[in-house]
């Protein structure tokens, strides 16, 4: 059974969560992963590039100078790319409908594999929220130091009852001026969000949501 550490508000360990090896034995192919990512990346660009061609550049349509007896090679007009303030030739222009249909399927399973393989290195961890008093960033530094992850990229991971979301937003005011640290709800978290952070804290109330994203049934 892999073990995930529970740490308290002070960082000090307090006890521990077991995950079934059966949710961690996940084979998925490479490839699968690596056009699920390059997906994922295609889908967030905006595809706002525009450029203008001669006939949207705001220049007159004269001659720059005669034709002939200057010694100078013949223009057409200043509008040509040779000029300043002249017009981009195959420049980028505005795309639409460019977005990459990910199947269902296949992102459940990479985000599955992912999160294993997360677990399976040691570096996933589990936060016990107490009632937060006053949102103070100091708190969040000492507890990243007492879990040993400070200085690297740390995803926090939530639920979104309304429960705890008082002291949620109280612990995102005390964690969001400290470089490399995001927080987000465990039903938002994508692949990318995964392999793209280093150490994983999921606050104890979204374990069973971050368990059936590992394929459990319970």
């Amino acid at each position: 059974m892999a073990k995930l550490k529970t740490y308290d508000m002070k960082g000090k360990e307090v006890g521990d969560v077991e995950v079934d090896e059966k949710l961690l034995d996940v084979s998925v192919n490479s490839q699968m992963i690596k056009d699920y990512l390059v997906a994922l990346r295609h889908n967030r660009r905006q595809w706002s590039a525009n450029t203008k061609g001669r006939s949207e550049i705001n220049h007159s349509n004269a001659k720059p100078h005669p034709q002939k007896g200057t010694g100078r090679a013949r223009q057409g007009t200043i509008k040509a790319t040779q000029y300043r303030g002249g017009a981009t030739v195959f420049g980028p222009k505005p795309k639409f409908n460019q977005h990459v249909r990910i199947n269902r399927k296949e992102r459940r399973l990479a985000i599955h594999f992912l999160l294993a393989e997360k677990i399976k290195e040691g570096n996933v961890h589990v936060l016990k929220l107490e009632k937060v008093k006053e949102a103070k960033t100091k708190q969040v530094a000492d507890l990243l130091k007492g879990i040993g992850v400070n200085g690297k990229k740390v995803l926090f991971v939530s639920e979104t009852s309304e429960k705890e979301k008082e002291d949620r937003t109280k612990f995102y005011l005390s964690m969001r001026n400290i470089p490399k640290t995001s927080f987000m709800p465990v039903e938002s978290i994508s692949g990318y969000d995964v392999i793209n952070t280093q150490e994983v804290v999921v606050v104890e109330s979204a374990l069973d949501q971050l368990m059936k994203a590992l394929g459990s049934n319970k």
